[in-house]
């Protein structure tokens, strides 16, 4: 009585695919994976020191804090 069978996950994937939709669901994993590959980036921009950002990050960082003041007026 302890584990789920391969038949009780079937059941759980039809039901949850009747409930939600396959246009939801696949609408949530994309969101998923682009959160996943926007924390990798920003683990792997940490390591480096604000110093050293190449160019193109530095831009962005800069160019949005310009449009956030921008904005504010």
């Amino acid at each position: 009585m302890g584990g789920l069978s391969i038949w009780h996950w079937i059941i759980v994937l039809v039901v949850v695919l009747l409930v939600f939709g396959t246009k939801r669901l696949r609408n949530a994993g994309q969101d998923l994976g682009e959160a996943v590959k926007g924390f990798k980036k920003g683990m792997k921009d940490e390591d480096k020191p604000a110093g050293q950002l190449d160019d193109q990050t530095r831009n962005e960082q800069t160019g949005a804090s310009k449009e956030h003041d921008r904005d504010a007026r």
